[in-house]
């Protein structure tokens, strides 16, 4: 039988719970991100939270900033990874930012670039380290 991926705006806290929890697994414990810097702006974002089978498998999160709109803490567990949940996380992430929405942005880490210029992000500027990892500024165009 197929898989039934699907991705939803997080309106329960349930579901942030869950959402939480796969950030915390992907990036705490599976790439040693600070614990206080991975909750960081949680409050003021908005959440999504992936599925597949109505198990949860990944979470992704935007939020309004100084420059516009940026996406952030795309983060799948492991046993998902290469089904198309990141794709699905982005597609749902920008199909909910406000029409408004001129200045989008995110900081991708170097091995999932090739994911975010598939939906129109350039890269901008110089390779940097951000939480232990190497980062490109992305922009969409």
């Amino acid at each position: 039988m197929p898989s039934k991926t699907e991705v939803r705006k997080v309106v329960e806290q349930a579901d942030l719970d869950k959402a939480s929890a796969i950030r915390y697994e992907v990036f705490v414990i599976g790439q040693d991100c600070p614990p206080g810097l991975e909750v960081e702006f949680d409050d003021e974002s908005t959440h999504f939270l992936a599925a597949v089978n109505g198990e949860p498998a990944g979470a992704c999160r935007f939020r309004k900033t100084g420059k516009g709109y940026k996406l952030e803490r795309f983060a799948v567990l492991e046993k998902f990874r290469g089904q198309g949940i990141g794709q699905a996380l982005v597609s749902a992430a920008l199909e909910a930012l406000p029409a408004k929405a001129d200045y989008i942005y995110l900081h991708s880490q170097v091995q999932a670039v090739s994911l975010y210029t598939r939906f129109g992000f350039e890269q901008s500027g110089a390779e940097f380290e951000e939480a232990g990892m190497m980062h490109y500024k992305m922009v969409k165009r």
